[in-house]
């Protein structure tokens, strides 16, 4: 895939550096669109005996990641690219496994959460690191508070575990 078309802007990062972030930023959105997406199937679908919680739980999860998502595409924005945001583009693009159908459980679908939490919070701390390496200091704070807020969630996720 090549570089992104870009919009002018008196950002101060150079075109290439603008187009590297602007790709490292889509890359995330998909992958938290899609978390964010299958959040909201396991709050839709949780059984057992720690309905309630769970229910309440995820959808508060959710609240906290259509956030982010919304930060992100407007960071790709402000940077004079363009957001691809849609649910079809955030599938086509996810590094996020499918959520497992049969995860309805309590314990399975936390579980089933809780794998694709970590493996957005690992590659969001990628994403700090590519970020600084590319010079914008602004991107990598914003994946930074993204970060933290993924390990809270896997934190709450993981309690439920153990």
């Amino acid at each position: 895939m090549g570089a992104p078309k870009t919009y002018r802007t008196s950002i101060d990062l150079d075109v290439e550096t603008r187009a590297q972030i602007i790709m490292l930023l889509n890359q995330q959105l998909a992958d938290a669109f899609d978390l964010y997406s299958q959040t909201k199937q396991a709050h839709w679908n949780v059984k057992g005996s720690q309905f309630i919680a769970l229910h309440e739980l995820y959808d508060k999860l959710a609240g906290s990641l259509i956030d982010h998502v919304d930060t992100i595409a407007e960071r790709a924005t402000a940077l004079g690219g363009t957001a691809n945001g849609t649910a079809r583009q955030s599938a086509a693009a996810s590094r996020v496994p499918e959520y497992p159908e049969e995860a309805t459980g309590s314990e399975s679908s936390v579980k089933a959460l809780a794998e694709r939490y970590a493996a957005v919070a690992a590659s969001t701390r990628a994403a700090i690191d590519e970020s600084d390496r590319l010079g914008d200091a602004d991107t990598a704070d914003l994946f930074t508070e993204v970060s933290r807020d993924l390990d809270k969630s896997l934190w709450f996720l993981e309690a439920h575990l153990q």
